[in-house]
């Protein structure tokens, strides 16, 4: 089933060689049968989390996880079976990340694909989030890692460091570090007393200084689980 991994490459962050990886099971994760009933089944349990079906889900699911023609009638069977419920997804993640535990990338183009098919309706829904969450753990994956990949789908929250910064989760170092520098500037006492403000948004603007150090520490200790 090559082109099942052949359209999931397509919506990779970044390219992935499986020939130069000796240490993942022989070949492209799309020919190999354990990858297509693991990701099969995510998928459509995933179509489930929030308890209703959605047939534009399906249509998002064979549009990322392209099955074979050959291998249609099967995946598709494998598809309603597992949509039945979501119960029961936790296995076969764990199942995914132990046979790619040496190859992260292939995790993070599914989680790529997961992400694809639960926005296809136009929202992300809480029990849809949840979902992502878990298998992203169950992945190994960062925060930091899993904040990336969600950005493209969903905007961020007003409470998500990356917002509080001005930035994207793919911004540089240097970038966040200039991006402190330059909120801070803009709630430096000097600054408040310079554009006429009253005294009392100094507290308030000591508030939002605290925010800005803490979103700033959020990022840095994520990015070094990383490292």
């Amino acid at each position: 089933m090559m082109s099942f991994w052949k359209n999931l490459a397509q919506l990779a962050v970044r390219k992935f060689d499986a020939a130069e990886c000796t240490e993942c099971p022989k070949g492209p994760p799309g020919a190999d049968p354990a990858f297509a009933t693991a990701v099969t089944a995510l998928g459509a349990k995933l179509a489930m989390a929030d308890g209703l079906v959605h047939e534009v889900e399906q249509t998002a699911f064979l549009h990322v996880f392209q099955p074979d023609k050959k291998a249609m009638r099967d995946v598709m069977r494998l598809y309603d079976l597992a949509r039945q419920t979501s119960l029961g997804f936790e296995s076969y993640a764990r199942r995914l990340a132990k046979r790619y535990s040496n190859c992260p990338q292939i995790l993070e183009d599914v989680l790529e694909g997961l992400f694809h098919i639960a926005v296809s309706d136009g929202h992300l829904s809480h029990q849809e989030e949840t979902y992502l969450e878990t298998v992203a753990d169950l992945f190994g994956i960062k925060a930091a890692a899993y904040r990336r990949v969600r950005a493209g789908y969903v905007p961020l929250g007003a409470d998500d460091p990356y917002y509080i910064l001005g930035l994207q989760p793919d911004a540089s170092d240097d970038d966040i570090r200039v991006a402190r520098r330059s909120r801070l500037n803009d709630f430096h006492p000097d600054r408040i007393r310079a554009r006429g403000l009253p005294i009392d948004f100094e507290a308030l603007y000591t508030q939002k200084t605290a925010l800005i150090n803490s979103a700033y520490d959020q990022i840095v200790k994520e990015r070094a689980l990383l490292a």
